[in-house]
């Protein structure tokens, strides 16, 4: 059993995920509450299959990553099939064993007070891994936070299994030591719904008290790097390649411009990711169907600077949004919306889909965007075009989002809702 503590003896915090590493949207939030935790007088550690965080604070397990052999060999399997042989469940107990020995390895080397595991209850992308963590709550009593980013039932590809006993225990578990987060209210109302438990909504955020600085030396050169010219209007998509993202509407918006007279240059900044790359042969096609000479640079994007093999600069995504002109935001399902978060943080003009997160979640806080509803309209365009030739919109509209975004999605209001839940599991000092 682990000790319960008061929360004045709290010190050391684990986070545990598949991938804790790059810019994907769930690393990227880790790194957000680490850094809030981290303010409070926590420290932090990590647990995950990769990891770019300091050594010194981190345990790997190779079996943890969604890519390891041996679990995207068992994810094969069960999402194409709806029996499971004996061999399948075996082979899904020895990773869990093996995983819970690590797991445990890490919370006694750093002897972890709470644990916070990111996505690993939500999404199925490593099922021993849920499981492990689940046997591991039940039999220890560890104060755990669930964040959970996108359940398995948000996607078409998990909806075919053999495996809806362990889903239903595990992604996400129901137990007494666990608190549930997630970053939307549909996610709330689908977690009290299917699991009979009550979730904390805390959604993405960024550090409004601390506005982006102007771009260094090192970054002064990214539009002539990216073979953008000065008269060139830079669109920019600063997301995977992935279906839901809708990137045809972005290609379409650019083709559009064209016809109306205004020179633009779509750039995509991620590559497909962990969802194949069927969609982006698409989307590339797309782009020559349409005339338009899309850019596709995630192999000079990275969430560190350094240099390619042929020695061209890397730059991060943050050194890129300071020199667009529009942030198109087309997506079909977001689980929330780091980008639109971005966005606004840059001071950028976006161009959204009423994807259903926004429209419940984030359009009633009262954010001016150009908005889309599923496809590109002639108005649409008028409104970009209205963006590209009004600057003085363009200022109050980037002001006023930024102002409002400080309010509802800053550092403040996440370290509020932290407080919260440890001391709902430690109670007061």
């Amino acid at each position: 059993m682990h000790k319960r503590k008061r929360i004045g003896e709290i010190k050391n915090i684990g986070f545990i995920s598949t991938r804790i590493a790059g810019t994907d949207g769930v690393s990227l939030e880790i790194g957000k509450w680490a850094e809030v935790l981290e303010g409070m007088g926590y420290t932090c550690f990590y647990f995950a299959g990769e990891l770019d965080r300091p050594e010194e604070r981190c345990v790997s397990s190779p079996k943890a990553h969604f890519t390891h052999h041996e679990i995207s060999s068992i994810n094969e399997f069960v999402f194409k099939n709806i029996t499971r042989p004996d061999e399948v469940s075996d082979r899904i107990e020895k990773m869990k064993r093996e995983l819970a020995y690590d797991i445990k390895r890490f919370i006694s080397t750093f002897e972890i007070d709470l644990i916070i595991v990111e996505n690993a209850f939500a999404i199925p992308l490593n099922i021993p891994l849920g499981l492990a963590l689940t046997e591991l709550v039940a039999e220890t009593g560890i104060p755990t936070i669930a964040h959970n980013h996108d359940f398995y039932w948000e996607r078409k590809r998990f909806s075919v299994n053999c495996v809806l006993d362990y889903l239903n225990k595990a992604f996400p578990p129901r137990h007494p030591f666990i608190r549930q987060v997630v970053i939307n209210s549909e996610a709330r109302n689908q977690v009290a719904f299917r699991r009979g438990a009550a979730a904390i909504i805390i959604p993405n955020v960024m550090d409004f008290s601390m506005p982006p600085t102007p771009p260094d030396e090192y970054a002064s050169d990214v539009r002539e790097s990216l073979d953008i010219a000065e008269d060139d209007y830079f669109i920019l998509q600063p997301t995977r390649v992935v279906q839901r993202k809708g990137i045809e509407h972005a290609i379409e918006l650019v083709r559009r411009l064209g016809r109306k007279g205004i020179k633009a240059r779509l750039v995509i900044s991620h590559a497909a990711g962990d969802e194949g790359d069927d969609y982006e042969r698409r989307v590339r096609e797309y782009s020559k169907l349409m005339r338009v000479n899309t850019l596709f640079v995630s192999n000079t994007i990275s969430d560190k600077r350094g240099r390619t093999k042929d020695g061209r600069k890397i730059y991060t995504l943050f050194d890129v949004y300071p020199h667009a002109d529009l942030i198109t935001y087309p997506s079909l399902y977001e689980g929330f919306g780091n980008a639109f978060l971005e966005a606004v943080y840059f001071k950028k003009p976006i161009l959204v889909n009423n994807y259903s997160i926004y429209l419940h979640d984030i359009k009633p806080k009262g954010f001016k965007v150009i908005e889309m509803d599923d496809y590109i309209k002639e108005d649409t365009v008028h409104d970009v075009i209205d963006i590209v030739r009004n600057k003085s919109r363009v200022k109050e509209m980037i002001d006023y989002n930024f102002n409002l975004a400080k309010r509802f999605y800053s550092y403040a209001n996440l370290r509020r809702k932290l407080r919260f839940i440890l001391t709902d599991f430690f109670g007061e000092e």
